[in-house]
């Protein structure tokens, strides 16, 4: 059986039409560095879709019926989508799952220690990364501070965004091209 290699039957509109679909990924995995960064993406892409906050809903007692769009989010790190379906849910439901994969080098909760006259940050990697893969490129710090009150103050220091930001309100690149 022959394979046909897909670059040499797409037509230029085909083309064209993809690459736009490349760049949109490209900003988004430029956008989305940590779960909580994929998830504010997400949430103004399902909101530009017509979706609708679960729990905004549930405040305002809206009932839901056929056909509408709903999400919920989790601790910021994970989300849910529904469309309402026709039939009772004891009839079943389409489930379609993914998952964020953020390969990282995590700073722990209280990192900062000292040895031999230099400070360090305690980290821990994680996505699959070896520790070797990091030492030529550059990194950023993408994340959150979560102070004593209680409030979290989002943090993006290096690759592209630098300060401390609200990446909710800022990163919009995902939801351009779309």
């Amino acid at each position: 059986m022959e394979r046909r290699n897909a670059w040499k039957v797409y037509d230029q509109t085909e083309l064209e039409k993809l690459d736009k679909i490349n760049e949109t990924y490209k900003n988004c995995l430029d956008d989305g560095k940590t779960e909580r960064e994929c998830i504010t993406l997400a949430v103004k892409k399902a909101e530009a879709a017509g979706y609708k906050n679960l729990k905004e809903l549930q405040k305002e007692h809206v009932k839901l019926k056929a056909g509408d769009k709903v999400y919920a989010v989790c601790m910021d790190k994970s989300i849910v989508l529904f469309i309402i379906g026709q039939e009772p849910l004891e009839n079943g439901m389409n489930i379609l799952g993914a998952h964020i994969d953020s390969p990282r080098i995590d700073v722990k909760q209280n990192p900062l220690y000292e040895n031999e006259e230099l400070a360090y940050l305690d980290t821990h990697y994680y996505g699959g990364i070896k520790k070797y893969q990091w030492v030529t490129l550059p990194l950023a710090l993408h994340g959150v501070i979560a102070k004593k009150d209680g409030t979290i103050v989002p943090v993006s220091i290096g690759g592209g965004r630098s300060g401390i930001c609200d990446y909710r309100s800022s990163c919009t690149s995902c939801i351009k091209a779309a």
